[in-house]
């Protein structure tokens, strides 16, 4: 069987400078052969020992579908609620509507409201061999990354979140997942009702050093025409 192929899109690099975090979605369902050419490039992922003990459950319609999407709106509205209050997003800046703070609580209150009725949700597991280890979402999350590459790559978007800790056992219950297996990442899928484009980072020069801890690389130059943010914990 030949791999399944994705229609032109952006180059490797070009891709990875502006994949965004894709949390609002059109309501045009995700096809079958879109699925597959996503899920087989997220499968090609290295993983520990090359085990591929990653596992993607995917989340579309179906009775249990429909109870898990409602567990993890509830776990959205409650996360994004105590975000909103912690972060203090409707103070300072917050109270500007045209703050980049106030248009990403627009969005994070979007995706709260309507996270259930994203076109797929993807839960990315690991089977485990060995007994439960903080490490072994490396072995998982290059998998999750290829995923969303692959989404950008066919014109599709999508975030990754912990939406399933917040709900997990519930989760478990309602979708018959084994005990010895763990869950990493719930990720939400869609064609964007926005779009992608460059992401604004910090400056290289901020988050990369050289031989040791703060020393400057000199050779860590962003491209001519880089945009940047401040976002983020102070730069130690």
């Amino acid at each position: 069987m030949d791999a399944p192929t994705a229609r032109p899109g952006p180059t490797l690099l070009e891709g990875l400078a502006t994949t965004r975090a894709i949390r609002r979605y059109t309501d045009r369902p995700v096809t079958d052969d879109e699925l597959a050419t996503i899920l087989w490039h997220a499968t090609r992922a290295p993983s520990g020992s090359n085990r591929q003990a990653f596992r993607f459950l995917v989340l579309r319609d179906g009775v249990r579908t429909r109870a898990a999407r409602q567990l993890l709106a509830r776990a959205a509205h409650d996360l994004w609620s105590t975000k909103r209050a912690a972060d203090g997003y409707g103070s300072g800046s917050g109270s500007d509507p045209a703050s980049p703070k106030a248009r990403l609580a627009t969005v994070l209150q979007h995706y709260a409201d309507h996270v259930a009725e994203a076109p797929v949700v993807v839960l990315a597991g690991l089977v485990r061999y060995r007994p439960a280890d903080p490490l072994e979402g490396a072995s998982v999350y290059p998998a999750c990354q290829n995923l969303l590459l692959a989404a950008r790559a066919v014109g599709l978007g999508g975030v990754l979140t912990q939406l399933h800790a917040f709900v997990e056992g519930d989760l478990r219950a309602v979708l018959s997942i084994p005990e010895g297996v763990g869950l990493h990442a719930t990720i939400t899928l869609g064609e964007p009702a926005g779009r992608h484009g460059p992401v604004r980072r910090r400056p290289l020069a901020e988050l990369v050093y050289e031989d040791s801890w703060g020393a400057p690389a000199t050779w860590a130059v962003d491209p001519a025409g880089t945009r940047f943010t401040q976002a983020g914990p102070p730069e130690r």
